[in-house]
């Protein structure tokens, strides 16, 4: 039998709250896709800023082995900072935990752009270090935002709040990239009259502080609200066993009285029905192969995702035009490009999946996206040769198309399964664990991308066989996420959080111990409840 306060959360009608908490949580994920999508353009600052001096063809380029440096301290930062907010959260609660991470992003944010002293190693040492603490708030903002809405939201449309809370993304994008063009237009009005091509002014410097402090104003505005947040219900209830204050807490945010949801049975609430651990035997022959399903199709996700995002870089040299013109309008056009990519591609993506996810079901739609991705890959990769000849706007397409698909598919829908298949106890646990084998991934993904264009040509531009192996082996990850997600991945759309993670069943065993404790005549094993 379950509880009447999680009954009401599953039956709730869509209410303010339930939108407040979309963006209060959501906020993480925006700074996430802020400081992942400003980070091209800055690298371009810092490339004309501290690479001025660098002869030939690599002037104003930034070394490979520093721009993975650079990417590898945050991926390092957000692994661990899933693995152990995500653990904290299951220990200590949602809540609690919920406002350090926010903290971390937000001085880390302003650390970046106060990086230490003007000298270029000064400046990249202490921008790692920053970003590495920016990795760790956002990693474990990711478990914590995805359990916290996925226990407050209805089983009808959860499905549809968490999409919308991960969406938050698509915005963070776009942010990013006004900031950095208005920022860039207002510094290159301010220096037009001594600006050329190839001289970098010093108010450059400030260009990409600016924008890495900016990121940080949004998650500070929210952390009072993040604070008044109640810890979920269904944490209180059946981690802590404390029903009477899951109650009082839920009679605030629902709008319900409180008569209609408060137990009965006391005694009921009383019992544990936790009989086995985490990395227990039982644990895995329960969840074994739901950890392994979402962990994998992350993994093999990000993979993708994050190589799609790196090689935008090359596009910026094959059709920005970017060789002469001045360090802001640089910047500019680069940030530009992002924001039609966002607006065009991966913003709808996310609201498609918004729209159809409690309608069509995660997993047809995970499938379907690696499908698609892994197409696109293929149409990119197989005629690479001709592709990289020539100017054409269906390579565009074709580019825009592998962030739509990835939005509206595996991108998002990796993002919602693991909050909602695994008991409250380990739910974070396992969506922080998920989440950073999908950075690993990432991680994967850049050594790739550094692999591809390593042997460039004297214009820095990728050679056509190590794009063109790199795009088809894309294109097979994708299809073996599609394979994964179809032998693997359950279902969870239409079904409360109670029964996706297969306790139901014990819960109800639970119940008739109590009855028999009321009705001697009636009998059930012992050894069947949790001691």
């Amino acid at each position: 039998m379950a509880l009447k306060v999680l009954r009401a959360l599953d039956a709730a009608k869509i209410q303010y709250y339930h939108f407040q908490a979309i963006i209060i949580a959501g906020i993480g994920l925006f700074t996430d896709a802020y400081d992942l999508f400003c980070i091209p353009p800055i690298m371009k600052l810092l490339g004309r800023v501290y690479y001025e001096g660098s002869p030939g063809h690599d002037k104003y380029q930034i070394p490979r082995v520093v721009l993975a440096t650079m990417l590898g301290t945050a991926l390092l930062g957000t692994v661990i900072g899933q693995l152990v907010f995500g653990r904290l959260g299951d220990r200590m609660g949602r809540r609690h935990v919920y406002g350090i991470s926010l903290m971390l992003m937000v001085f880390s944010s302003i650390g970046c752009g106060f990086s230490f002293c003007r000298t270029r190693t000064c400046v990249l040492v202490s921008l790692g270090i920053f970003r590495f603490f920016l990795g760790l708030g956002i990693g474990g903002d990711y478990p914590l935002s995805a359990t916290i809405m996925s226990e407050f939201a209805n089983k009808k449309t959860r499905g549809a709040f968490v999409a919308a809370l991960f969406s938050m993304q698509g915005l963070g994008i776009l942010a990013s990239s006004i900031v950095t063009m208005v920022l860039s237009k207002i510094f290159e009005a301010a220096a037009s009259k001594n600006l050329s091509e190839e001289h970098t002014p010093e108010d450059a410097d400030i260009v990409w502080r600016l924008i890495l402090v900016l990121g940080a104003v949004p998650a500070g505005l929210t952390y009072y609200w993040r604070m008044m947040m109640p810890e979920t219900a269904r944490y209180t209830a059946l981690v802590e066993n404390n029903v009477p204050q899951a109650t009082k807490d839920m009679e605030k945010v629902l709008d319900v009285s409180i008569s209609r949801i408060a137990e009965d049975d006391l005694l009921y609430l009383q019992r544990n029905p936790s009989p086995y651990s985490l990395l227990s035997k039982q644990f895995f022959r329960r969840h074994g192969v739901d950890l392994f399903a979402c962990a994998t199709t992350w993994l093999l996700l990000d993979i993708a995702f994050y190589s799609s995002s790196l090689f935008q870089s090359q596009i910026y040299k094959t059709y920005l035009n970017l060789e002469k013109t001045n360090v802001y309008n640089e910047a500019f056009k680069v940030a530009f490009f992002q924001a039609m990519v966002a607006l065009i591609a991966a913003i709808p993506g996310y609201w498609f999946t918004v729209y159809f996810i409690d309608r069509v079901g995660r997993r047809k739609i995970q499938m379907m996206g690696f499908l698609f991705m892994g197409l696109v890959y293929f149409a990119l990769g197989i005629p690479y040769g001709y592709w990289g000849n020539h100017e054409n706007k269906g390579f565009l397409v074709l580019y825009g198309l592998t962030f739509f698909f990835a939005n509206f598919g595996p991108n998002t829908t990796t993002f919602i399964v693991p909050a909602e298949l695994f008991p409250a106890r380990f739910r974070s646990t396992c969506h922080g664990f998920s989440g950073a084998m999908g950075k690993v991934g990432a991680f994967f993904g850049t050594l790739g991308f550094l692999w591809a264009t390593n042997n460039s040509d004297r214009y820095n531009l990728p050679g056509t066989r190590e794009m063109r192996i790199a795009l088809i082996s894309l294109g097979g990850i994708c299809l073996l996420g599609m394979a994964v997600t179809y032998l693997f991945t359950r279902e969870t759309n239409g079904r409360s959080l109670e029964e996706n993670e297969d306790e139901y069943t014990e819960q109800c065993l639970l119940r008739c111990d109590m009855d028999t404790d009321s009705h001697p005549n009636t009998s059930v094993p012992r050894e069947v409840i949790a001691p």
